[in-house]
């Protein structure tokens, strides 16, 4: 047979059969069965199908095939097809007479007339896949000849790089006994006893700060001081507006005048006529009530002016958002608390709730500072859960510093973690399943 090959196309088949052989993987190899082969003989498209997988390894004029692509889907069912039509090693000539009418249609958007099915086999005959070779025309005799030797070659060479390893029954008793020993490892694991632990975010917060509120209603002309300002016991903080009750006083204080001059004259006509004694009683009445209504405007009016009630620093909100703003009665403005009495206020999810005591551990990770964390021991539970200010429901936790530490500022926000009661690591890992099961099963 190959003296009657012509010598240019022997020479192409032995430089194929010697880079087949020389690539160094799968994917090496398919580049070269599908970009190379075209040496040997012309053709327009190849493709190189992987039984195993049964998907397209390789693509010519492509560098790397999409898997999901409908050309890929399309042709690796039909090469499964085929590999039952043609189960020998034998090639085959395919065209679309043997389709339906929507392949056909396919088939000629995709393919040449004429697909070369040449099957890869390794050294037992377990077919490998196959390399398709999409032409013009069918193949010619000296054509047809030169692929058995191309065929053998890549089967051989693709075999090499992924040999078929049949499982033995010594090797699926090694591997059973793996899978055991990993099994009984993995239980152990998930029953090591561990603390419960749950992250949240955090607030370094006032303790027991002195809450100013409105003592009456009004609107804000100013703010003295700016946030987070040092101030002194006494020290003006929040000015009212006074104009109106500067404008009733000052008619309070009129009609005082008019019911003190009405009984001082009636005081003196008294001494002389008894009809304006029996009248003297409902003017001192009117007078104490003008001179009540004096002493309330004057109160007020003291009032409108807010002192800080001890030491300490403000805490509030821009200044510039209160100016201006009506307040109603008791309505809270401000903030003084002394600095260096702290608590951390957690707000731990529902989701990640755990059960926890007073007393227990408890982690701060700064946001500042997350390398550094501070120790705290939780001090107060909330036994319902309220809404955040994102939305979500929390437990809100209070907890108070083991320690000072010149890195706890009012304010400052972090992470913290709460250390429960110990449990098993399965418990831990799989309590919210296990919750969601609970409920399933109680329906």
């Amino acid at each position: 047979m190959s003296a009657a090959l012509p010598t240019p196309a022997l020479a192409g088949l032995v430089q194929l059969e010697r880079q087949a052989r020389a690539a160094d993987s799968t994917v090496a190899l398919g580049f070269v069965m599908v970009n190379d082969t075209r040496r040997l003989l012309p053709y327009r498209q190849a493709m190189l199908w992987d039984a195993r997988d049964n998907a397209l390894a390789s693509l010519s004029g492509l560098a790397v095939v999409e898997a999901d692509a409908p050309f890929n889907h399309w042709l690796a069912g039909h090469c499964r097809r085929w590999q039952g039509q043609h189960p020998g090693p034998a090639l085959a000539q395919l065209n679309a007479s043997a389709l339906d009418s929507a392949d056909q249609a396919q088939w000629a958007e995709y393919l040449p007339p004429w697909l070369v099915w040449l099957p890869l086999a390794d050294r037992q005959g377990q077919l490998l896949g196959a390399l398709l070779l999409g032409r013009d025309q069918p193949l010619d005799g000296n054509e047809a000849s030169l692929l058995p030797l191309l065929q053998d070659a890549y089967g051989h060479a693709w075999a090499s790089l992924r040999p078929a390893r049949a499982p033995t029954l010594k090797r699926l008793h090694r591997e059973r006994r793996w899978w055991l020993a990993g099994a009984v490892a993995a239980l152990l694991v998930l029953l090591l006893p561990i603390r419960q632990a749950a992250l949240a975010p955090a607030e370094i917060i006032a303790l027991q700060p002195s809450v100013l509120r409105a003592p009456l209603q009004g609107v804000v002309e100013r703010l003295l001081v700016e946030p987070n300002q040092p101030v002194k016991a006494g020290e003006a903080l929040i000015q009212l507006d006074a104009r109106e009750l500067h404008s009733r006083l000052e008619a309070s204080r009129q009609a005082l005048a008019i019911a003190e001059g009405e009984f001082r004259q009636a005081q003196q006509q008294a001494l002389s006529d008894a009809r304006s004694k029996a009248g003297l009683a409902v003017l001192q009445g009117r007078r104490e009530q003008a001179m009540a209504e004096v002493r309330y405007l004057e109160q007020s009016l003291e009032r409108t002016r807010i002192l800080a009630p001890h030491d300490g620093v403000t805490l509030f909100d821009d200044p510039a958002q209160w100016q201006g703003r009506p307040v109603a009665l008791g309505e809270q403005i401000m903030q003084v608390a002394d600095p260096a009495r702290t608590q951390l206020e957690v707000q731990l999810p529902v989701n990640d709730a755990i059960a926890l005591h007073s007393g227990a551990e408890v982690l701060l990770f700064l946001n500042t500072d997350p390398a550094a964390p501070l120790p705290a021991r939780l001090d107060r539970l909330g036994y319902r859960a309220t809404a955040t200010a994102e939305g979500a429901m929390a437990y809100r936790l209070k907890a108070a510093f083991d320690e000072a530490d010149p890195r706890i500022r009012i304010g400052l926000k972090g992470t913290a973690k709460v250390y429960g009661e110990r449990t098993t690591l399965f418990t831990y890992l799989l309590r919210r399943p296990l919750a969601t099961l609970r409920i399933w099963l109680a329906l």
